[in-house]
This record gives structure tokens, C-alpha cells and sequence, in this order.
């Protein structure tokens, strides 16, 4: 069983950074895919990037790669999510997700209840 808590949610202007962060319970957070997915209002939720335990990154490329980063520090079960140069489309519910075989598709074997982030114009 995996638990994953969200936190570094927030408002920000347009061209803004934040840095999400997902702690993971479990001692065998090391072996999960990690990931994140987000969901604006009114639209379904999207793959943003994942994760593998071994470094490998896939991201959202039509939507976030060359501004978002993914990265994990396993020693802290913990998943981060750099986000750089914000746009206000980037506006959403961003989820957490844990998967021992992929993250890509909805929904994840593992979710968190999700952190808002809305980006200002």
C-alpha cells in the first residue's frame, strides 16, 4: 500500500515557478513508477510526466517538456515537480500518481487527493 500527500499549491503570475512535492508512505517507495497528472476545469484529466526508479523522465511534451522537471529523492520517498515558466493553461489540480508498471494513463494504481495550482495572466 502506497499513500501520497501532495503540498506547493499555490497562486502565481504568469511566468512563475513552483515546485510541487509528493511524499510517498511505504517502504517500497524506490521500486514505483512516479508521476504526476493534472486536471483543469472542464476538461479531462492529462498525463503531465512520470518518473521510472532508475531516473528515466517522459513528460506531457506537447503541453510542459522544456519547462516543467521531474525528479525524485528516493532516500525521502519523495516526488518533486518543477514547474518554470507558468502559463496560465497550466492551471489545475495536479495529482500525484504511483504505478509499479507505468504512469501514462488514468487512472494510476496510486493517487494523492490532489494540489491547486493556479497561474495568474
Amino acid at each position: 500500500q502506497v499513500q501520497l500527500v501532495e503540498s506547493g499549491g499555490g497562486l502565481v503570475q504568469a511566468g512563475g515557478s513552483l515546485r510541487l512535492s509528493c511524499a510517498a508512505s511505504g517502504r517500497t517507495f524506490s521500486r514505483y513508477i512516479m508521476g504526476w497528472f493534472r486536471q483543469a476545469p472542464g476538461k479531462e484529466r492529462e498525463f503531465v510526466a512520470a518518473l521510472s526508479w532508475y531516473g528515466e523522465a517522459t513528460y506531457n511534451a506537447d503541453s510542459v517538456k522544456g519547462r516543467f522537471t521531474i525528479s525524485r529523492d528516493n532516500a525521502k520517498n519523495t516526488v518533486y515537480l518543477q514547474m518554470n515558466t507558468l502559463k496560465p493553461e497550466d492551471t489545475a489540480v495536479y495529482y500525484c500518481a504511483a504505478d509499479l508498471k507505468a504512469v501514462r494513463t488514468w487512472p494510476p494504481e496510486y493517487w494523492g487527493q490532489g494540489t491547486q495550482v493556479t497561474v495568474s495572466s
